[in-house]
């Protein structure tokens, strides 16, 4: 584990570093000039890095960079290590592997040898020389939010998982310069180096890995808010209209700052690459994906925005407002925290209230998401083994890797996150009667953690709850959020004028239980629901299914012969399972997917409208 010193920390201790070598002795009221003068020697502690990135043979995928390192402390050997993870996602991805060409020269150019110390550790042999330069190439071939990509196209990466650290020197400042290939621009949330084209600096390593790049021909807009600069950079070709997306960026970054009343920032980057899919939160800037053609019809067009609005919203939390681990960052190994469940459900539900807010979305659109939410967690009998806190401490082993049996053993802290953080707001504003809601929590969190320098524990956010509340919460935490318990919707939406409606409406029709796919001709099983017909009478993940009664199968045959079947009827299955044939009989079960959503209950009381309109802005 690197040693990690926060900036503050170590100015401090180099202050008071001096403050001692200029404290008077008691006999002597001025200091010797001997020592004066050593004093004004004193070498700083931090090392001077800066990296070069350049891309002369972008189709090769290669980043070529170089890490030029002045330290007039440089120990007799220098630990260069690469991150393994990058913040944001949580899972260990071995950034390592991608390097080669690793080499090392001294000011003078003569080599330095090197030995792989570990997996993601380069030890250099520095022999006590004040100035070297570390070249190597990242193979850059994939293009996620997390990772990088170089083609004849453009350059996009992130720096944790290109840029080396020197072991115990995290607090150590750096400048990047790129030399982009193709008369490419870059854009990065990083600020520019006054004087010098395309370099760009950082006062610490948790600055640096949370700033991506994007080198491309890239389109730009950008719009004011609050005194502050809000950049768009669109790299691809698709159906948007910059105008219009930038206008809609603003209207969400407005909803936000409404809640907290600043910005924590001095300018923001969204940089949109029109490939991929998804998004990764930085602290004033964002890296997101979407399909080129994912900016109309409207219906898709508001997937847009609410991706936007969630990575938005993470430069208040979590980035800000951050769980117990979550920063300073330990680039080695995993940070464990317990809070994923505030972090990103939180986040994801800020998401459709800053849609709602700003007018993309109508109240009934917003239930109606959050029906669907509420209709996958019930349908997933994890909901009885994995709490919402085990689920966020879990991440790194799980929420990245899930497998065939995932829908019965996990939840998702995102989905089931974003339902009990909805749930939340919705008992603070029914306890409080309207007076205090979730945003009083972020506010709170904001103004006595983030800018106090506190990262806030499970008991904290709590403890804020019930703050807004005016009430214990331990029943509310300890059934939803440490615990397993069925959710009560019912009782939780009641004072809101909501009705919660559930019904089965396939619960007459015969279904075998399985989650089938079908791919180059083959119906292949692909998990099996524990409690279904399946999961009891022996099918089995990765079983082909070859036919039903000895009639060919196919996906659209298979529903339609089950369609003229009933709970209790038998069918013979005829499968592959490791390349053996063979039969299952099999009886038909019932489908008990439950379907929900809300009405406004009969006589609404005022209290119950008042609730309803402090919510939605809109008549129950």
């Amino acid at each position: 584990m690197p040693l990690r010193f926060p900036v503050k920390a170590i100015i401090f201790v180099f202050v008071l570093a001096l403050a001692v070598m200029y404290q008077e002795a008691p006999a002597q009221k001025k200091q010797p000039k001997k020592q004066a003068a050593a004093a004004a020697e004193v070498k700083p502690v931090l090392p001077v890095i800066d990296y070069t990135v350049s891309m002369s043979r972008p189709w090769t995928h290669l980043l070529e960079v170089q890490m030029h390192v002045r330290w007039d402390s440089m120990p007799e050997a220098t630990e260069l290590k690469m991150p393994v993870w990058t913040p944001g996602s949580y899972l260990i991805r071995e950034y390592e592997r991608q390097v080669q060409a690793f080499s090392v020269k001294d000011a003078a150019g003569t080599p330095l040898t090197w030995s792989k110390t570990n997996k993601n550790t380069w030890a250099v042999n520095t022999k006590g020389v004040k100035d070297f330069t570390a070249s190597y190439s990242v193979y850059s071939n994939e293009l996620t939010v997390r990772t990088n990509e170089l083609n004849d196209e453009h350059g996009f990466w992130n720096n944790a998982a290109t840029l080396f650290f020197i072991k115990g020197q995290l607090a150590a400042p750096s400048t990047v310069h790129v030399n982009p290939a193709n008369s490419w621009r870059v854009a990065t949330g990083l600020p520019p180096v006054e004087g010098q084209t395309n370099t760009f600096r950082a006062p610490n390593y948790d600055v640096l890995y949370d700033s991506p790049f994007e080198v491309s021909d890239f389109k730009e807009i950008s719009f004011d808010s609050h005194g502050k600069r809000h950049r768009i950079v669109v790299s691809g070709e698709g159906n948007y209209d910059l105008n219009k997306l930038a206008r809609d960026a603003a209207k969400i970054v407005e909803e936000a700052y409404k809640i907290f009343g600043e910005y924590g920032y001095d300018n923001y980057t969204f940089i949109l690459n029109l490939r991929g899919g998804g998004g990764l939160e930085h602290l004033n800037s964002t890296a997101l994906q979407t399909n080129r053609f994912s900016f109309a019809p409207e219906s898709r067009y508001k997937g847009v925005l609410g991706l936007i609005a969630h990575e938005y919203f993470h430069n208040y939390n979590v980035k800000r407002i951050r769980p117990d681990a979550l920063g300073p960052f330990d680039y080695e190994n995993e940070n464990y925290t317990r809070n994923l469940w505030v972090a990103e459900g939180g986040t994801e539900y800020y998401a459709t209230v800053l849609l709602l807010r700003a007018g993309f979305i109508t109240p009934a659109e917003f239930l109606e998401s959050k029906a669907t939410t509420i209709e996958q967690l019930q349908a997933r009998p994890g909901r009885f083994e994995q709490s919402l806190e085990a689920s966020s401490f879990d991440a790194w082993i799980k929420y990245y890797r899930p497998d065939e049996n995932a829908v019965n053993n996990q939840i998702s802290y995102y989905d089931k996150g974003e339902l009990v953080n909805f749930l939340l707001d919705l008992t603070i504003r029914a306890d409080s009667n309207g007076t205090k809601t979730l945003d009083d929590v972020m506010r709170y969190l904001w103004t006595d953690y983030f800018k106090k320098g506190r990262n806030y524990s499970p008991e904290d956010y709590q403890k804020a709850a019930e703050m807004m509340a005016g009430r214990s919460l331990d029943d509310f935490f300890a059934k939803y959020v440490r615990g397993t318990a069925e959710i009560d919707y019912a009782s939780i939406f009641a004072p809101f004028g909501l009705d919660v409606r559930v019904t089965q409406p396939n619960a007459r029709r015969a279904y075998i239980g399985a989650d089938l796919t079908e791919a180059n001709g083959q119906l292949n099983v692909r998990s099996v629901t524990m409690g279904t017909p399946a999961y009891d009478q022996g099918i089995n993940s990765g079983d082909q299914v070859v036919a039903i009664d000895g009639y060919r199968a196919s996906q659209n045959f298979l529903n339609s012969y089950l369609a003229e079947r009933k709970p209790g009827d038998k069918v013979r299955l005829t499968l592959f399972r490791f390349d053996k044939l063979r039969d299952i009989d099999l009886t038909l079960g019932a489908n008990l997917r439950q379907d929900y959503n809300f009405a406004p209950v009969a006589s609404a009381t005022e209290q119950q409208r008042k609730l309803y309109h402090d919510l939605f802005n809109a008549d129950l």
